[in-house]
């Protein structure tokens, strides 16, 4: 796989002594139009942009993803929008994209297709939750042949022997969960302990990128920050619900969140 623009996000970040900083939103959340102008505004600060395809049945997340997967569908976004909005960012802006979402859609719409769709419009990466390691060899291939990073989960029950193997399967970059909770969950364990288990992970490959997802809010991101990247997510729509809510602008509001986050790592 040529060098992407992945593995240069975090080689700018470690250039720059900091974790990469890595967002979350939902594409279409509250609207494609919206969803794109939050997209470009937090890519300022971000360095990796994470776009979840919105899901009726999102069992990895916690309730403030759900309320924004809810808020796109809803709203009457579909697969061909969220592809839409990749392709409308990548016109003008460099920073990669990563689309994160479940099996079932990618089934649905076909393997190939789907994969030459991201390819088409510059999709970066592809987390896929619920298409675990050994079973996604042959897709995590088929997306490297087409210069599309598959990023890897590892969660704290991973045996080790599995970790090693995923390890050597892997792309740019493996996910490593915090603890066993939806997104969006507090953080039940401590940062110590997170980053000790992290640190084993990181031991049997130093060259891997590897970042923390789960429970990462502004109270707890800069004690993890020793990792390669922190995933951000659940704290950014629940800033959209909000600003909703309170009728307020959620491009300002969230942008403002990202900037505070990015702030507290440097």
């Amino acid at each position: 796989m040529p060098y992407s623009l992945i593995e240069k996000s975090f080689k700018k970040a470690r250039s720059e002594n900091r974790p990469a900083l890595l967002t979350y939103t939902v594409a279409g959340d509250n609207t494609k139009k919206k969803s794109l102008e939050i997209l470009k505004s937090i890519s300022k600060f971000a360095d990796i942009c994470e776009l979840g395809f919105p899901h009726n049945t999102p069992i990895a997340d916690g309730g403030q993803i759900q309320t924004s997967s809810y808020r796109a569908i809803k709203n009457g976004i579909k697969i061909k929008d969220v592809f839409s909005i990749v392709r409308d960012f990548k016109k003008r802006e460099n920073k990669p994209i990563i689309l994160m979402g479940y099996y079932n859609m990618i089934y649905q719409y076909n393997e190939n297709k789907f994969i030459q769709k991201c390819k088409k419009v510059k999709v970066d990466g592809l987390i896929v939750v619920d298409f675990p390691y050994p079973e996604n060899k042959n897709f995590a291939l088929k997306c490297k042949k087409n210069n599309i990073n598959f990023v890897q989960l590892i969660s704290p029950t991973t045996s080790k022997s599995r970790v090693k193997e995923i390890i050597r399967n892997s792309h740019d970059m493996i996910y490593y969960i915090s603890m066993l909770s939806t997104t969006g969950g507090i953080l039940k364990v401590s940062p110590k302990k997170i980053l000790a288990e992290y640190n084993k992970i990181k031991s049997l490959n130093k060259k891997k990128n590897i970042v923390i997802g789960f429970g990462i809010t502004e109270k707890t991101i800069n004690s993890l920050k020793k990792a390669d990247g922190l995933v951000v997510g659940s704290a950014i729509c629940k800033i959209i619900s909000k600003s909703i809510k309170k009728r307020q602008n959620i491009v300002t509001n969230v942008t403002n969140v990202v900037k505070r986050l990015k702030n507290k790592i440097v």
